[in-house]
C-alpha cells in the first residue's frame, strides 16, 4: 500500500468514527476471547510435553472388560509388582513405578511432621524421566536406598541458600528415618499430573502379598520405548503374558477379563478413567470451538459493517478507476486496509486479553499467562489470515462498482437487494451462533448447579473427612486415643470409619455375589467396610430391615479377621435389590446369598453417593466391624458450628497425640468440590464468559448495521410519514425487518445446540433433561436483546420531521 492508500484509510476511519470503533472494537473483543481460550486449550493439551523425550514415555493401563463389575473400564494404575514380572519375562525393558504424590509424605522438623509432596519410585526413574537436575545427581542417585532427590523450592524451604547436596533430612513415608539429599531437580511446572517435591526409592520386597496379586491396583507404572512401533509390538504380547502370569489369581484365559494397554504420557491428562466418558477432552475441545466461533462472529461482524459501508466509497473507487487504477490494484488496496484494521484490532485484543486474564484466572481457577515469544508470531499470522478472510468479500464488492454509474448517481449505491440479503445472512449466522452459545450456557449452568445440589443420601454440611487415618505411621494405640479425644470435643456429634469416603479416599473393592439357583459368579457389588459409628455420621434412609448395631453381636466380623464369614450379615443398597433378583426391599431382608461364602441380608438402605455424578451408582453391600476398620480406614466426623474452628481443634488434638504423622483433613464440601465439581464449574464459567462476549459482538454488529441502514432510509421514512404512516408504524417496520434474520437464526442455533449439549450431558450419569425451555428462553433472550439493540435507532428515525427527512441525504 502506498501513502495515498494509507491516507484514504485514515480519512475513512476518521470520517466514520462510530463504525470504525464498532469494527475495530468487535474484532478486538473476538481476538481477545480467541487468545484467552486458545491459551486455555494450549495449557490443557501441553501436560507432560515439558519433559525431554516425552514421546517415548508410556503409562501402563489396567483394562477391565467382559464382566459385570463397578470397575469395568480403563485405569491408569496397575498392580504393584507388574513391572517386576514384566522385566522377568521381557529382559531389557526400561521402566519405573511411581507411588504417592501430593501430600503423600512428611518431613520431620523438631519432632513435628510437615506434610510434603513425596513420591516413591524405582532406581531407574531417571532413565525414564529426564528431570532437569540443577545440583547433585539424578541418574544413579536412588541406587542407594538412603538417598533422596528434592525440588528447588523444597531445598530453599529447608536449607535456604545453602547447598543441600549431602545434607540430611528426616523424611517419613511409613516411619521417620534420615535420608541424604543426593540431588536437586527443577520445580515441576503447572502443566503436569505429577505432584512431588521429594523422590525416594521404593524398598525392595514391599507388600509382597498384595503387590503381586493380579486384580489389585496400587501404583503407576511407566515404560520407555525407543519408538512407537516398539510400544505397539509390546502391547501385542500382553494377552499371552497375562494368561501366563495371572493363572493363579484369575484362572485360565485371564486376558478375557483383564487387559494391559499403553498410553502416551502426553495424553494422560485428558484420558478418561473407568466408566468416564471423554468428558474432559470434550470440554477442552468445546472451549476451543467457543474461541474459534467467537472470532468467526467478530469476522462476520466486520464483513457485515464493511459491506454495508462499501457504498459510501463507491465514488472514491470510481475516481481511482478514472485515474487508471485497475481492479487488481483496488482489491490489493482494500485487502491491505482490512489487514491493517485487523492489526489495530489485534493490538487491542492483546491488550484486552492481558487485562482480562486475571479475571479469567480467578473465574476458572487457572494461572494462565501470555507467552509473548509464541503469541506475537501467532498473532501476526492471525492478522494475515483474519485480515484476508474478513477483507476479501468487501474488497471484491468495492472494486466491482462501475465508474460511470457511480459518478452519475445522485447518491452512493447501497448494494441493492443482493447486498441486503447478504447482510441479513451474515446477521443470521452471527445470531445463530450467539443463540447456540446462550442455550449452551443455560444448560451448563443448570447442570453444574444440579450436581451440586442433588441428594447424595447424606448431608454434606457439617462433615469432616480425615484421610490421615490411612497413614501407616499412626499406630493402633494412637488411633484409639485419637478417636477418644475427638469424641470428647463438644462440637463433635458422631465419628465413623469406613474404607471408602466421600471424595474417593480409601479403597475401591468389589465382590461377586452368586445368586442361589443360578449359574455363574453372580452380579458384582461394591464392598464397603464400616464401623459402629459410620451410620451415625451418614444416617441412611432405611427401606427395609435394619442396619448394624452393637446389640446384635453376630453383626461384627472383627474376630474372623477376613470378609468371608459364613452367614456374614450385610446391608445392601436399593440398586442391590434388583441386582440380586428381588422384587422389593422387604423381600430381600432375611435372604441368604453368596454361594460358597453365604451372606445374609439384614437390611436395605437408600443409596449413599460418595463418588462423581459422572459415574453411575453401583450396587453396594456393607460389612461391619465393631471398633476400627482394619484396612484403609478413613475417619468421618459429623460436627456442628464453624468448620474452621473444628479443623483447628482437630489439628491441636492431632499434634498432641500423633505429631510424627501429618494431618490431612478437609470438609466434605471442599473435598467433593476438588474431586468432582471444580473442573465442570471452571469450564462452565469460561464458556459463559466466551458466550457472553460473543453475544455482545453480535449486538454491536447489529446496532451498527441498524444505525447505518436507518440513516440510508431517512428519505423513505419521510415519504412514508408524508403518506400517513405513524411513528409506531415506522418502528414496527424497522424492528420487524431486523428481527427477521434473528428469528431465522434459530434454524441454525437449535440443532447445533441440541447435538452439542446432548453430547456433553451424556458424560453425566445424573443429568438434567434437555428441556425445550432452554431453547425457548435463549430465543426470547436473543429477540429481547435484538429489539433493544435496534429500538433506539428506530425510534430516532420515526420521530424525524418529514420535511427534514425529505431534504436529508
Amino acid at each position: 500500500m502506498n501513502r495515498f492508500a494509507l491516507l484514504s484509510l485514515y480519512r475513512s476511519l476518521v470520517r466514520h468514527k462510530l463504525y470504525a470503533a464498532l469494527n475495530i472494537g468487535g474484532l478486538a473483543v473476538g481476538i481477545a476471547v480467541f487468545l484467552v481460550l486458545g491459551l486455555y486449550v494450549r495449557f490443557e493439551t501441553s501436560y507432560e510435553k515439558w519433559l525431554p523425550r516425552h514421546g517415548g514415555i508410556y503409562l501402563v493401563q489396567t483394562i477391565w472388560k467382559g464382566m459385570d463389575s463397578p470397575f469395568v473400564g480403563t485405569y491408569h494404575n496397575t498392580m504393584g509388582g507388574l513391572l517386576t514380572q514384566m522385566k522377568e519375562d521381557f529382559p531389557g525393558i526400561v521402566g519405573t513405578r511411581y507411588e504417592g504424590g501430593e501430600d503423600s509424605g512428611s518431613i520431620i522438623r523438631n519432632g513435628v511432621a510437615v506434610q510434603e509432596d513425596m513420591a516413591r519410585v524405582d532406581p531407574e526413574f531417571f532413565k525414564v524421566f529426564d528431570l532437569p537436575i540443577v545440583a547433585g545427581q539424578g541418574a544413579g542417585a536412588l541406587d542407594n536406598p538412603g538417598n533422596i532427590v528434592i525440588s528447588q523450592s523444597l531445598a530453599r524451604k529447608y536449607f535456604g541458600d545453602a547447598n543441600p547436596v549431602g545434607r540430611t533430612l528426616t523424611a517419613s513415608w511409613s516411619k521417620p528415618q534420615p535420608y541424604r539429599v543426593a540431588g536437586v531437580f527443577k520445580d515441576l511446572p503447572a502443566n503436569s499430573e505429577f505432584k512431588f517435591s521429594i523422590l525416594m526409592r521404593i524398598p525392595a520386597g514391599e507388600n509382597p502379598g498384595y503387590w503381586y496379586h493380579w486384580g489389585s491396583t496400587s501404583l503407576y507404572t511407566y515404560l520407555r520405548f525407543p519408538e512407537a512401533s516398539a510400544a505397539r509390538a509390546f502391547v501385542e504380547k500382553m494377552p499371552a503374558f497375562i494368561d501366563r502370569r495371572a493363572l493363579k489369581d484369575m484362572g485360565k484365559n485371564a486376558s478375557v477379563n483383564l487387559g494391559i494397554g499403553l498410553l502416551p504420557i502426553a495424553d494422560m491428562h485428558l484420558a478418561p478413567q473407568g466408566k468416564e466418558s471423554a468428558s474432559r477432552k470434550l470440554m477442552v475441545v468445546t472451549l476451543g470451538l467457543v474461541g474459534v466461533l467467537t472470532l468467526l462472529i467478530a469476522i462476520l461482524n466486520y464483513v457485515n459493517l464493511a459491506t454495508a459501508r462499501a457504498g459510501l466509497r463507491a465514488r472514491e473507487v470510481a475516481m481511482r478507476k478514472v485515474l487508471g487504477a485497475d481492479r487488481h490494484a483496488l482489491v490489493r488496496q482494500f485487502l491491505g486496509e482490512a489487514i491493517l484494521t485487523v492489526a489495530i484490532a489485534a493490538l487491542g485484543g492483546l491488550i484486552l486479553a492481558e487485562l482480562g486474564l486475571p479475571l479469567v484466572n480467578a473465574a476458572g481457577g487457572l494461572s494462565l499467562t501470555i507467552p509473548y515469544a509464541v503469541a506475537i508470531p501467532a498473532l501476526a499470522m492471525l492478522v494475515l489470515i483474519v485480515g484476508a478472510a474478513a477483507g476479501f468479500y468487501p474488497a471484491i464488492l468495492l472494486s466491482r462498482y462501475p465508474a460511470a454509474s457511480a459518478l452519475a448517481s445522485a447518491r452512493a449505491p447501497g448494494g441493492g437487494r443482493a447486498g441486503t440479503r447478504t447482510r441479513e445472512t451474515l446477521v443470521m449466522v452471527q445470531f445463530g451462533l450467539a443463540i447456540a452459545f446462550v442455550i449452551g450456557t443455560l444448560v451448563m449452568v443448570t447442570q453444574t448447579r444440579h450436581i451440586r445440589t442433588v441428594d447424595l443420601g447424606f448431608q454434606r454440611q457439617g462433615l469432616m473427612i480425615v484421610p490421615s487415618f490411612l497413614d501407616s505411621g499412626l499406630d493402633k494405640a494412637q488411633s484409639s486415643a485419637m478417636l477418644q479425644a475427638l469424641a470428647a470435643l463438644p462440637n463433635v456429634k458422631a465419628l465413623g470409619e469406613a474404607d471408602t469416603s466421600p471424595g474417593g479416599s480409601g479403597n475401591n473393592n468389589a465382590d461377586n455375589i452368586p445368586i442361589p439357583g443360578q449359574k455363574g459368579d453372580g452380579p458384582s457389588f461394591r464392598r464397603i467396610a464400616v464401623n459402629k459409628g459410620f451410620f451415625s455420621v451418614f444416617p441412611p434412609r432405611i427401606l427395609a430391615g435394619r442396619i448394624f448395631d452393637l446389640d446384635h453381636r453376630t453383626d461384627d466380623i472383627s474376630a474372623a479377621g477376613h470378609m468371608n464369614v459364613d452367614g456374614m450379615p450385610i446391608v445392601i443398597n436399593r440398586l442391590g435389590v434388583a441386582k440380586l433378583g428381588f422384587h422389593s426391599p422387604e423381600e430381600a431382608v432375611g435372604k441368604t446369598v453368596g454361594g460358597r461364602n453365604p451372606r445374609t441380608i439384614i437390611g436395605v438402605i437408600d443409596e449413599l453417593r460418595f463418588f462423581t455424578p459422572r459415574l453411575p451408582i453401583d450396587p453396594t453391600y456393607y460389612v461391619f466391624y465393631r471398633d476400627e476398620v482394619p484396612d484403609a480406614p478413613v475417619l468421618s466426623i459429623r460436627f456442628t458450628g464453624d468448620p474452621r474452628k473444628m479443623k483447628e481443634q482437630l489439628a491441636a488434638t492431632w499434634r498432641r497425640i500423633a505429631p510424627q504423622v501429618p494431618l490431612r483433613a478437609e470438609t466434605a464440601e471442599n473435598t467433593m468440590d476438588e474431586q468432582y465439581y471444580r473442573t465442570d464449574d471452571r469450564a462452565a464459567r469460561l464458556f459463559t464468559i466466551g458466550a457472553g462476549l460473543a453475544v455482545l459482538i453480535g449486538c454491536v454488529g447489529l446496532w451498527g448495521l441498524a444505525s447505518f441502514n436507518t440513516q440510508r432510509r431517512v428519505k423513505e421514512i419521510g415519504i412514508r410519514k408524508t403518506l400517513g404512516a405513524s411513528a409506531t408504524d415506522i418502528v414496527k417496520l424497522l424492528v420487524g425487518q431486523f428481527l427477521r434474520p434473528v428469528l431465522i437464526a434459530n434454524l441454525v442455533a437449535w440443532p447445533l445446540a441440541f447435538v452439542a449439549m446432548r453430547t456433553w450431558l451424556a458424560g453425566f450419569e445424573d443429568r438434567i433433561t434437555l428441556s425445550p425451555l432452554y431453547f425457548a428462553a435463549a430465543t426470547a433472550l436473543a429477540l429481547t436483546i435484538a429489539v433493544l439493540t435496534v429500538l433506539g435507532q428506530s425510534l430516532k428515525a420515526s420521530r424525524a420531521a418529514p420535511a427534514w427527512a425529505l431534504r436529508h441525504d
